[in-house]
């Protein structure tokens, strides 16, 4: 963890990169900020339509799927919306995607209320999950495309990394307990209308930031045939595969948690025990981002996600509320370290005409994950217990963790000067472990 530099005077040339001058960076303030209200309600989507199905219908296994019905159209609808918004823009994507999700989150509370065939759910489920604003993807593009213009501020891409993952942390550390207290508190559907009305107002307002959106590339992608998906690049398939096991702990935790919950009689501690877990992911990405590291983002990449899969193994045999507190801390711990770093490599591994896409198949991947898991281990509470879906998160990042170590050579920068990394010096580049 040492300072990645060659001499004391590349040192004084060259100022140690920290959050202090990452929030230096001009205009980054017009985005942030509509941005973090933006993408605050998507951390309520998956738990406010949990309790609100299982409240409607008795069944987490029920509930489970039509979450997950959410997160599979997310999955594979938030590239082709990362997709347009490099060709086009992130306005004139945003806007009639927020309209459309609050109309779909209101027509799925609508249905579920009124006890309404359970197909009807699940067919509200798939515009809901369809039109979800990728928020994190668009301003992750938006810091890359500020800082990539020099050396001297490329070497901020981790720290923006690692800024946005305690961003998209802090977001869960609120979104599940605001959700759980809204529909515990208020009325079981309170949770997933706060969802779509924060969706739509905060949405539009990050919409509206126009000037420091990167400019859309459709002409000259289309003039120099340069159109090709993120997903052709093999690093891109290999850190997906890696963030759907990262999917596969939050559905788990999410359901079976919950689960957990109502066991033990206080289906209100659901909300603290999944903040604490999202906490510890928080205070590792903060941490993370505050050390200019000596090892590549790669090998971070393998050690933290081995760290996460020990910890998953650990979850199933829990039986009290604080081991599993300290459990679920130690799990949040890991997740920042492979989601930091696997967001770090994309920009070593695609080209910009691409990186809003990389970064939602990323996004998507973990959706997916989520989705499938909370379908399974929603099952496995039903039939056997909250442990049995504890056994969700192990499975998943076990299997992920074998396809990082048999093709972690994928994630290797594609050529000299490829990727705004190569800017930040020879101890950083994604070819380093």
């Amino acid at each position: 963890m040492s300072h990645t530099v060659d001499s004391p005077a590349a040192e004084t040339a060259a100022p140690r990169p920290g959050y202090g001058q990452l929030l230096r960076t001009p205009r980054a303030w017009t985005f942030l900020v509509p941005g973090f209200a933006a993408r605050q309600p998507f951390a309520m989507l998956t738990i406010g339509i949990v309790l609100l199905v299982q409240h409607t219908t008795g069944s987490y296994g029920t509930a489970g799927a039509v979450a997950a019905t959410t997160g599979v159209a997310m999955a594979l609808c938030a590239p082709q919306s990362g997709k347009l918004a490099d060709r086009l823009g992130q306005a004139r994507v945003l806007v009639p995607g927020v309209l459309a999700h609050a109309a779909s989150v209101a027509a799925l509370i609508a249905l579920a209320l009124a006890d309404a065939p359970l197909w009807t759910l699940f067919a509200a489920a798939v515009p809901t999950g369809a039109t979800v604003p990728q928020i994190g993807p668009m301003v992750r593009s938006r810091w890359a495309s500020a800082l990539a213009g020099s050396p001297g501020t490329a070497r901020l891409l981790p720290t923006a990394a690692a800024f946005e993952s305690v961003t998209d942390e802090f977001t869960f550390v609120i979104g599940p307990v605001l959700a759980t207290a809204l529909c515990t508190a208020v009325h079981p559907a309170a949770g997933l209308a706060a969802e779509g009305a924060l969706t739509l107002a905060g949405g539009l307002l990050f919409a509206a930031r126009r000037a420091t959106q990167p400019h859309p590339l459709g002409a000259r992608t289309r003039a120099r045939g340069t159109g090709a998906s993120a997903l052709s690049v093999s690093g891109v398939r290999v850190l997906a595969a890696a963030f759907l096991g990262i999917g596969t702990v939050f559905g788990g935790m999410q359901v079976s948690l919950a689960a957990f919950a109502e066991e033990i009689g206080s289906p209100a501690a659901n909300g603290p025990l999944y903040g604490v877990f999202a906490a510890g992911n928080m205070l590792s990405g903060l941490a993370f981002g505050a050390v200019t590291w000596k090892t590549g983002p790669r090998r971070r990449l393998v050690l933290g996600y081995g760290g996460l899969t020990l910890i998953a193994a650990t979850l199933w045999a829990v039986h009290s509320v604080p081991l599993l507190a300290v459990l679920g801390f130690l799990a949040g711990l890991c997740i920042a370290p492979a989601l930091i770093s696997g967001y770090t490599l994309v920009d070593a591994l695609v080209e910009p005409s691409a990186r809003t896409e990389a970064f939602t198949w990323l996004t998507g991947a973990v959706a997916l994950g989520q989705a499938a898991a909370v379908t399974v281990a929603g099952r496995l509470a039903d039939a056997h217990g909250a442990r049995a879906g504890f056994l969700v998160p192990l499975a998943g990042t076990a299997l992920a963790l074998a396809v990082l170590l048999s093709f972690r050579s994928k994630l290797l920068a594609r050529g000299p000067g490829h990727g705004a990394i190569r800017a930040m010096g020879h101890r950083e580049p994604a070819a380093v472990d």
